[in-house]
């Protein structure tokens, strides 16, 4: 029922709705009322056409799809943070709500990152808010150690995160295969 692929330009309406809908779920408690207010679905939709427009050589933007709708997605590319050290970043991993917990999460992690190492990264970070307790608990499953700490500047809100990342592909892209 899961199917992974390369997303396009005409997922960027399907991608906005599932960024500013999970976004707003889970940060509900976590974020300002201003950032929850501004960075909705319309703001999510002009990102992710100038994105999809001209995403770069060294991104990587996973679409997954559970009987041909989009599910979820996963986007990485080069950090523009200190603290990674120099390995790309998970950017985004977003699950629709309505397919959370079908390990459409895990496999999008494992295809981004097969996809990074694939393409030469000798590790890859993540940026979790400090108080996001499942998505901290679903990347230590994925086997992230914790690394250290960061502020995220970002355009609306400066959250505190941890960074978890996984040095040895082994430690990710086997999750794969033991879950299936």
């Amino acid at each position: 029922m899961i199917e992974l692929r390369s997303a396009s330009l005409a997922d960027a309406g399907e991608l906005a709705r599932i960024h500013a809908g999970v976004w707003r779920h889970t940060y509900r408690d976590l974020a300002p009322e201003a950032a929850i207010r501004l960075l909705n679905e319309d703001r999510r939709r002009a990102f992710w056409v100038t994105l999809l427009q001209d995403p770069g050589p060294d991104t990587a933007l996973i679409v997954a799809t559970w009987d041909g709708a989009v599910a979820g997605f996963a986007l990485g590319g080069p950090s523009t943070e200190a603290a990674f050290g120099g390995r790309p970043e998970v950017k985004y991993l977003y699950v629709d709500r309505a397919h959370a917990r079908q390990g459409i999460g895990r496999r999008l992690l494992t295809a981004l990152g097969a996809e990074l190492f694939a393409r030469g990264a000798t590790g890859v970070g993540l940026g979790v808010v400090i108080g996001n307790d499942p998505a901290i608990a679903f990347y230590e499953a994925m086997g992230g150690r914790l690394h250290g700490r960061y502020v995220d500047p970002g355009p609306i809100w400066r959250s505190e995160n941890l960074l978890y990342v996984w040095d040895d592909p082994a430690c990710l892209l086997g999750r794969d295969a033991e879950a299936g």
